[in-house]
């Protein structure tokens, strides 16, 4: 099977061959990602761990793009585009639904029947593992938090 590392850069050549600059740039810059994180390792990276560097240059363009001035449309563009092409390569999220199941299943390993703020640390240190890599933070936080009373 061909790590993310040589579908990337076979990607990119195809890029280069088709002088399409922005996405060539997009590629390198998730390239270049992976390999600084796979040389940290000392050693090939996992599925996980590939995700996990896709995913984490998607937040970084995300918080470039909510930082950039409206009247920057060259920044935006480039971000909008960047994103469009780290989506390729990002793991499927789950939906609402499939966390909302998780958390059904946390809750009722650890007992609880009503959840409440006291709760939220044990629910969400159970829970986190489950879905790290899998679905965002902030919509799982605010999943659980509207299942307390």
């Amino acid at each position: 099977m061909m790590s993310m590392i040589d579908e990337v850069r076979s990607a990119m050549v195809a890029a280069m061959k088709a002088k399409d600059k922005e996405r060539k740039e997009s590629l390198s810059f998730l390239l270049s990602s992976l390999k600084n994180k796979a040389i940290d390792k000392r050693a090939d990276l996992t599925a996980e761990e590939e995700a996990q560097v896709v995913l984490k240059e998607i937040k970084q363009v995300k918080e470039t793009l909510s930082l950039t001035p409206e009247d920057r449309t060259d920044i935006i563009a480039e971000c909008e585009h960047r994103l469009a092409v780290l989506d390729e390569y990002a793991p499927k999220m789950m939906g609402e639904d499939e966390i909302r199941s998780i958390v059904k299943d946390v809750l009722a390993e650890l007992g609880i029947t009503e959840p409440t703020g006291k709760d939220k640390g044990r629910i969400m240190k159970e829970l986190m593992p489950k879905v790290k890599g899998k679905a965002d933070g902030k919509q799982v936080n605010e999943i659980v938090a509207s299942m307390m009373r």
